[in-house]
Formats: structure tokens, sequence, C-alpha cells
């Protein structure tokens, strides 16, 4: 226990401190669970650190070995309310373990990060996470502002500001996505939203939020992109980026599948233009008459998105509207039958994700589909919302890395990583 890092916590002003005494509890589900030092590493640069307003800290008493609720504590000689920390790992890490807090006084829904176990030990943060895969594609000091602003002034006058293109400048810019920065910067994977509407209504939708929970990260797409300037965009990008991608389905945006016409349409003639780079998309997989449609037009690879292999946590958390979990699976299975380069993208949440039962499903998913690679997602939501929305379950949790050693093991052909892979480049992935 005394290897253990020290408990983080926050005063109200959101100032973070190193707790003097308590060390750092983590939860698996909504459950405290043993930490050991190997569950830790050091935070990387490019991670970041939140506080839970009104949600006491819970830490590990090392004189006992049990958790406790520190709703207040001394700082500076004063009394203060002694809040939750968690970081939010940079892209590549699947957290383990979920930070440890009281939510009970939580009158909000906290916004839309994958919530991550934290302590401080030697000067350094450490955190419950392990890298399933470095790709330099993604990784964050690639995307410095200081290149994009001139990559987009360059862009702009070669390619028309369509409504598209101004709408993917505000991603780059105000929201800071990678895959619309990769656009200005003529590399990589670019994004190609089209769809306004979305048959499902997920908890952590990124693009939309009911009115009383919390904001949306990204504001979602208004208008029915031009066929033209849609493959004028990915042509250019397809014929200029180095392992160049796009990609339909995007944060910004509902599901693409009910724009399957135009998205049909526009890999036609996209292929019609040029036979380079990878045409991808990201969807729910809820249609899978569409897929097939798609996949005959002409489209490279999908990555499919589910939270769970078991229906009921599957509809708990994406709500479908006219169509059931079935549907998804069927839409794999076309997807591989076709030849497409076929992904899940599975949103892994600590407690849940490594259950016994759900890791049972996912084996008897990917052995029924043969599907090529496996997303590790951490599920960007807050986690009490996610928690109480499930059904009840009693399986128990084996452990995040248990799970993805037995994956690996059922599995030894299965990839496994973080992000989409252009035709021919899976031979890039190193975790």
């Amino acid at each position: 226990m005394a290897e253990l890092p020290y408990l983080v916590f926050a005063d109200p002003q959101g100032r973070i401190y190193e707790h003097p005494f308590f060390r750092m509890a983590a939860f698996s589900g909504n459950r405290p669970v043993p930490l050991a030092p190997s569950d830790l590493i050091p935070m990387p640069e490019y991670s970041k650190l939140f506080y839970l307003p009104d949600c006491p800290a819970i830490g590990l008493d090392p004189e006992t070995g049990r958790v406790r609720v520190i709703p207040e504590t001394e700082v500076e000689g004063r009394k203060t309310p002694c809040l939750a920390v968690a970081a939010f790992p940079e892209p590549g890490l699947v957290r383990t373990h979920l930070p440890a807090a009281d939510y009970r006084a939580k009158k909000y829904t906290l916004p839309m990060w994958g919530y991550t176990a934290v302590g401080f030990k030697r000067g350094r943060y450490r955190i419950a996470a392990f890298r399933v895969e470095d790709n330099p594609r993604w990784d964050p000091r690639n995307y410095d502002d200081r290149a994009l602003i001139p990559a987009i002034q360059a862009y702009r006058k070669k390619q028309p500001l369509g409504p598209l293109v101004r709408h993917l400048l505000g991603c780059a810019v105000d929201n800071h996505c990678f895959a619309a920065k990769n656009l200005f910067l003529q590399r990589w994977e670019a994004p190609l939203p089209v769809s306004r509407r979305c048959n499902a209504r997920c908890l952590g939708c990124l693009s939309l939020q009911k009115e009383g929970t919390c904001v949306a990260s990204q504001q979602r797409l208004a208008f029915k992109p031009d066929p033209e300037e849609i493959v004028s965009v990915a042509v250019r990008h397809l014929e200029l980026a180095p392992e160049a991608v796009v990609s339909f389905g995007q944060g910004c945006e509902g599901e693409p599948l009910t724009e399957a016409r135009l998205i049909a349409a526009s890999i036609r003639e996209i292929r019609r233009r040029t036979g380079k780079g990878t045409i991808n998309l990201n969807t729910n997989g809820s249609l899978p008459d569409r897929v097939r449609q798609l996949a005959d037009s002409g489209l490279d690879s999908i990555r499919i998105s589910l939270n769970s292999a078991r229906p009921p946590f599957y509809r708990a958390y994406y709500r479908p509207r006219g169509y059931d979990f079935n549907a998804v699976v069927d839409s794999i299975q076309a997807a591989r039958d076709r030849g497409l380069f076929t992904m899940i993208n599975y949103l892994v949440f600590p407690g849940i994700t490594d259950q016994q039962a759900e890791i049972m499903s996912l084996i008897q998913l990917i052995g029924k589909t043969g599907l090529d690679f496996l997303h590790l997602k951490n599920l960007n939501i807050d986690p009490d919302l996610y928690l109480r929305s499930l059904p009840a379950s009693r399986s128990p949790a084996a452990g995040l890395r248990a799970a993805v050693d037995r994956l690996r093991e059922t599995f030894p052909g299965l990839r496994l990583g973080y992000f989409n892979q252009p035709k021919g480049g899976q031979d890039i992935i190193r975790t």
C-alpha cells in the first residue's frame, strides 16, 4: 500500500493538490477495487486533468486499508472541500479504472470525457491505463496549431470554401478535431460529415444532447452537403495526402447510413476520379441493406460502434429507433461478406466491458462475424449516468487488462488498436 500514489483532490476553485495522508483509490463500475502499482503508468504529457464539482474524493486510508469519503481537508491552515479529480488520457491509451468519487450530491451531468483514476507520486501524476496502440499519425505532438493556420490559408487558395469546408474549418479551429486538422494539413485521415439525422439516441452523443444534460461536445451538421463538394474535397485529399483516408461518419453529425444514397453516389464519383487512398465509413451499423449498398459502391472499410455485445446493455446506451442489436450484427457480417476491412469501435468502460458475461458475448460475436480489427476506445460519459442507465448485472469483472489478454489468446489474428487504419497500413501499429 505504501507504494501507491497519494490521493489527488481539488478545491472548489479547481486548484489541484496532493493529499499528505490518503492514498489513491479507484473504482471498477460503482465499486472500489484494490489497486496495484502495476496498474498505473506515468500520465503522458498531452493528457488532461478535471475536477468534479460537488463530488467528494474517496481515498484509501494507508493505516486501515479501507476506502473513505473525504468531504473536506486542510489546505494552508484552512478547511476546504476535498473534491475528486480525474484524468483524461491522450489518444491510444485505454483506462482500466474509474476515479473514486462520491456522486450523491451531484445534480448535473458531467461533460463527455473518459474519466480515469489518477494519483500523484514522486513528482508525477499516475493514471490507471495502458497503451493499446502507439500510432504517430494521431500523436497530439503532430497537431500544433502553429502549423495549422498557415496550412488553412494555403488550402483556401486552392479549394473553394463551400459549406462543408467552412463547417470543417470550425471543427479544426474551434473544436480542435484532429481529423479536420488533417484535411487542411493534407495528410492521413480526414472527415466527410454528411448527416443531420440519427436513428439512435446515444447517452453519450457528441453532437446532440437534450436540454438539462451536459452541453454537446460538438455542433451537429445543420445542412446537407452538396455532392460535388463532397467529391471535390475527398478526391483532393486522396490524391495529395500520404496514407490518405476519408471517413464518412463523424462526431459532428448524425448517423451516416441515413444518407446512404448521397454517400453511395459520392463514392462512385470519387472512385471514377481516383483509385487512391481509403474510403471509410464510421457508423452504428443499424441498416445492413445500406451497408451492402455502400460496399457495392466502392467503400473500402467500415467501423461499427458498440458499447456492448449484450443486447440489453447495447439498447440502454444507444436507445435505437427502428432497429435492434441483431441488425448491427447483420451489418458486421454483411461488411465481411462484401470484403470490407471490418472494424468494431468498442466503447470501453471499466467494470462493465470486463465483466465475464460481456467477455463471453464479445468472443461469440467476433467468432461469428470474423471481423478484422477491434478498436478499444474509452467511452466518454459521466460514469454515474452510465452506470445508472444500464441493466443490473452480477457478472464479476476480470479487469480490462485480463479481458484484453483473453481476446488476444482466443483470436491471435485479430488486430487490437485505437485508430482507423489505411489500406495496407496495419503494420504500423505498435502496442
